[in-house]
């Protein structure tokens, strides 16, 4: 059946009025061929997820109590810190962690439980083997890998992370363990005073801070004598648990507080201690 001469004109005008269009635009008449694309397919099929700004984790640090100590900390990173960077997926818990810095009562005073996960596992307590002619029962400070360790019989030890401020670093040498105190009064030294003088009513003359979550000596402390002089040296607890591993502005050997509690609860009093 043939179209009349007519309808044929027009249709071949239509296509030739199109071919002109399509010159004239620089068009080129090419099949999609991106659809049988493997890449392009997944580009375009995958799911979008809806990810949150991040917000940091509310604190685990106790709230400041009134008359509270005013603290300036900064933070020297370790090699760690620089490095490092978290994996994240499932957390992972462990229950000798969590029995051992879990939130407990103290001598009246509840501490509060530490993110033992955002610490590296490294300045956990630990038992590790140590091989030293120290004898059992000696402490020894490594300033420099912030450890300190509890020889124990059989060429092993207790290893605790610390964290060290300028007069962590200031004294080295054998001493021993003279006294110790729970919960101990704080008097922050003449020097410091003179740096921070809204301090001062916490000076030796107005008999120190009272004990509390917030003292800068935390739970325990352990006064570190030589030859029957005081070092002004002290291996004590402290509020503030992200300064383990790291250097301080200030301090002396900073332990955890359910670490320095455990510390104090195995050393004797007179108990050698050595700093390297």
């Amino acid at each position: 059946m043939s179209l009349p001469s007519q309808s044929l004109h027009r249709m071949l005008s239509a296509v030739g009025m199109f071919a002109m269009a399509a010159s004239l635009s620089g068009c080129i008449l090419v099949t999609d061929t991106s659809r049988m694309n493997p890449d392009v397919f997944v580009q375009e099929t995958a799911p979008v997820f809806h990810v949150p700004p991040y917000a940091d984790p509310p604190t685990n640090q106790p709230p400041p109590m009134p008359g509270g100590i005013p603290q300036k900390r900064q933070l020297y990173p370790t090699y760690f810190h620089q490095t490092y960077r978290p994996t994240y997926g499932m957390p992972v818990s462990n229950p000798v962690h969590r029995t051992m810095y879990g939130a407990f009562n103290d001598e009246g005073r509840t501490l509060p439980a530490i993110p033992y996960s955002r610490i590296e596992p490294r300045f956990l307590r630990q038992e590790v083997s140590y091989q030293t002619t120290e004898a059992p029962g000696t402490i020894v400070v490594d300033t420099k890998q912030h450890y300190l360790y509890l020889v124990q019989p059989g060429g092993k030890a207790i290893r605790y992370g610390v964290g060290l401020g300028k007069e962590g670093f200031a004294w080295s040498g054998r001493g021993t363990i003279q006294w110790k105190a729970k919960w101990p009064r704080w008097t922050p030294p003449a020097d410091m005073v003179a740096r921070q003088p809204e301090l001062r009513q916490f000076a030796a003359a107005e008999g120190g801070a009272n004990p509390g979550l917030n003292n800068p000596l935390g739970a325990r402390a352990l006064y570190i004598f030589k030859d029957g002089k005081d070092t002004l040296y002290r291996v004590h607890g402290t509020p503030d648990w992200q300064s383990v591993g790291r250097a301080t502005s200030s301090g002396c050997v900073r332990m955890l507080n359910q670490d320095v509690i455990d510390l104090y609860e195995r050393v004797p009093a007179s108990a050698p201690i050595v700093v390297i």
